[in-house]
């Protein structure tokens, strides 16, 4: 099915880099919001900056994000240091493959990873990248109505 990830995993500390570099992964693109950051927090934990810190010696990292908040974005902007596309309105691909083209990535050397199939996921297929679909990295603390959703996502992918 078209939105069955390649990797379906309990979140980012758990995605295989050796094993990613093995397949000749070189990118990595990350969702931002609930993938790499809690959202609407505007800061990574200490926990995400040091595995992002890891990633970043054998992966070229950059963040494919929605969110169009203007104030949000600036957050976002000033603890990232790395590249960044917003409004990218996933799962369109164009602001995706403009910023792939940008950076000179190609589909078969980069994963796309979020916790969204609908978006996520489908955005990195219909790019032609590996897709890994992570859980939220709050999922802990989410409300009840944001886990039921993303579990009815989930129960609909394993069927398929």
């Amino acid at each position: 099915m078209f939105l069955k990830p390649d990797y379906n995993l309990e979140n980012i500390y758990a995605i295989d880099l050796a094993e990613l570099k093995s397949r000749g992964i070189k990118a990595l693109l990350f969702d931002l919001d609930s993938t790499i950051m809690a959202s609407k927090s505007g800061c990574y934990t200490n926990e995400t900056r040091q595995w992002l810190e890891t990633v970043r010696k054998d992966f070229f990292i950059g963040i494919v994000s929605n969110n169009e908040n203007s104030d949000y974005i600036e957050k976002v902007k000033a603890c990232t240091d790395f590249p960044c596309v917003f409004a990218a309105h996933k799962p369109d691909t164009k602001a995706a493959k403009a910023f792939m083209d940008g950076h000179g990535l190609r589909a078969s050397e980069t994963a796309f990873v979020g916790d969204r199939p609908l978006t996520d996921i489908l955005c990195g297929k219909r790019l032609g990248c590996l897709t890994i679909l992570v859980d939220s990295i709050t999922a802990k603390t989410e409300n009840l109505p944001t886990r039921f959703v993303r579990r009815l996502e989930r129960i609909c992918i394993k069927r398929h």
